[in-house]
């Protein structure tokens, strides 16, 4: 019987992050067969898991469809799933999945628009946003005054990362 690392189960399911599975983990949140997850747990098709207290279906039984949603952003919403000084977010916007979460794909500045990409695919989000894959970005900006020679050539060359 094969087994998968939780924190690499959960995040693949949409749950979140590894790294954010690894400090649920560490917190308590998670627990397998009843019993509270460590950091290193793997998990089979026959084990019960919880998630903050909550019975999910195993994702290792399950065939996930993978879900890809955009959502155009306007000026004033934020890119996090919650945050006290701001009542909107773009999560609050989206609709609901049964199992999983959206994750998403990089983030825009409250007093931006535009497109944003959210899928419930983990290493899809991943692979899109990890500087590892080299996928190549193009943002169309709008630029008041006037823009230097010096400047152009600059932008033109690329932003480093």
């Amino acid at each position: 019987m094969s087994s998968e690392r939780l924190q690499k189960l959960l995040s693949q399911a949409g749950f979140g992050s590894r790294r954010e599975m690894e400090r649920w983990i560490e917190a308590g949140l998670i627990h397998v067969n009843g019993q509270p997850a460590k950091l290193g747990d793997s998990a089979t098709s026959d084990d019960k898991i919880s998630v903050k207290g909550r019975i999910i279906d195993n994702p290792l039984k399950l065939v996930y469809k993978t879900r890809i949603l955009l959502y155009y952003k306007p000026v004033g919403e934020i890119s996090s799933r919650s945050d006290p000084k701001h009542s909107r977010t773009v999560f609050d916007h989206l609709p609901h999945l049964k199992q999983g979460r959206w994750v998403q794909v990089g983030r825009l500045d409250i007093n931006t628009s535009g497109l944003l990409i959210f899928t419930n695919n983990g290493e899809l989000a991943n692979r899109l946003m990890h500087p590892k894959y080299e996928l190549e970005r193009e943002y169309a900006v709008r630029v008041y005054g006037q823009v230097s020679p010096d400047v152009i050539k600059a932008l033109l060359a690329g932003v480093p990362f």
